[in-house]
């Protein structure tokens, strides 16, 4: 399957040392991560596998008092650290070990500016290498030991091939000229960082269908939220698997207040019922009775004092609308790319609260980057004005922002979250 590469198992500290000063002399390494966060509350990273032209290495944190010799190779500017989808690996990598990276290269990120129709690690290896992977294992609980031979096998797979794979790649963007920006983007990812684990009080809205729950309903569902996650930590389990989202829903929007409503709602001898039913019905009620304003999510601002008025209500709307159809307009010309290599949505989201006027303005957007300002720029300033100055000319006489202000003021706290949401 993978030749006459030896695999090298890293158990223990000595071992990852002896690794780490064999992997120094490679300049090119594909690097992946296993973790267990479908069978945990708080995921951490389980296996690391990295390979170079002479093997695979297959380091075992679980086993590895000492981390930290890897960080230096993960920081080490002369060597071509390759995954692919780096986002998971390189924020889980930091918060675990507190790595640093350079020089990273993300053969997903290459195969989205080149407009591949398939993405996924698996379909670039069947269709460069004529390699099947096992898909089996993708949600196995890495935690887990011993390692199996097959789960061994499984996780070599990820990055035996990405050396060759990143050189292929970069062949292609090389003849298509979108070199440039992959290595910006890939720059970007170097980046990230973990964001922790920040309980919002809005989070609850994330359920799908939890924006079309009345009020009362919306009340519960909050609660229930609440209650199934301080569930999951005492459990130490994924919150999916204690209880579903669209059994919150469910229980949101029927609202039972017994154990034997909770019970008819469910299917004949359900665990659920077992282990949650009087609890959930206990919430409902303590739902119903917490009358704390439902709030939108909390919004990420990026302006300090002092910076521009952020667009929002139907201009946001409109010029947000307006740039979605510019971006999947240059799509449709035959860029042979997705739009998210154009521009991304929370890119253009930025773009709309923003509002810039002039490139200068443009290019203080967060996260903006350096080809789409040189590709883009002119156009996306071009747009912006457009559509304020066509905003300005038909909003009828007296109806300015002073107006607006004081109608937003006579509504409830919850239409005002409602509209707030609605703009974004």
């Amino acid at each position: 399957m993978f030749g006459d590469t030896p695999l090298v198992m890293v158990e223990s500290d000595a071992a990852l040392r002896d690794a780490v000063d064999r992997l120094r002399k490679a300049t090119v390494l594909g690097i992946d991560t296993e973790s267990d966060s479908f069978h945990h509350y708080q995921e951490k990273v389980c296996l690391v596998q990295i390979s170079d032209d002479e093997a695979d290495f297959v380091i075992d944190p679980l086993s590895i008092d000492d981390m930290s010799p890897l960080g230096d190779l993960m920081a080490d500017p002369n060597t071509v650290k390759i995954f692919h989808g780096a986002d998971y690996d390189v924020v889980s990598l930091k918060r675990d070990y507190g790595y640093r990276f350079s020089n990273l290269f993300d053969t997903m990120i290459a195969s989205q500016f080149l407009g591949l129709p398939r993405i996924g690690l698996a379909d670039l290896i069947g269709q460069y290498f004529g390699h099947v992977i096992d898909k089996r294992y993708q949600r196995h609980d890495w935690a887990a030991r011993p390692l199996e031979f097959e789960h061994l096998e499984y996780a070599r797979g990820d990055t035996h091939w990405l050396p060759a794979l990143r050189e292929i790649l970069s062949s292609k963007l090389q003849r298509a000229g979108r070199l440039r920006p992959v290595l910006e983007e890939c720059k970007m990812m170097e980046g990230r960082e973990w964001q922790g684990r920040v309980h919002d009080p809005a989070d609850f809205l994330r359920v799908k269908g939890s924006r079309q729950l009345d009020e009362p309903g919306q009340r519960v569902l909050r609660a229930l939220y609440a209650y199934r996650d301080q569930e999951a930590a005492s459990m130490d389990r994924p919150a999916f698997k204690v209880i579903p989202d669209p059994v919150l829903l469910d229980i949101a929007r029927t609202r039972p207040t017994t154990m034997d409503g909770v019970a008819a709602m469910m299917r004949r001898g359900s665990g659920l019922v077992r282990r949650h039913g009087s609890r959930l019905a206990d919430t409902v009620i303590a739902g119903l009775a917490d009358e704390t304003p439902i709030a939108g999510p909390a919004a990420r601002e990026h302006v300090p004092s002092g910076g521009p008025t952020m667009l929002r209500g139907r201009d946001a709307e409109r010029l947000l609308n307006r740039l979605k159809e510019w971006r999947n307009d240059i799509v449709g010309r035959g860029s042979n790319v997705a739009p998210i290599t154009i521009a991304a949505n929370g890119l253009l989201k930025e773009i709309t609260r923003r509002a810039p006027r002039t490139l200068e303005e443009l290019a203080a957007v967060p996260e903006i980057r350096d080809w789409q300002l040189e590709t883009h720029g002119a156009a996306l300033v071009k747009l912006v004005n457009e559509v304020l100055d066509s905003s300005a000319t038909a909003a009828p006489a007296g109806d300015g922002p002073a107006k607006k202000k004081r109608r937003r003021r006579g509504r409830r706290p919850s239409e005002s979250a409602g509209a707030g949401e609605a703009s974004e």
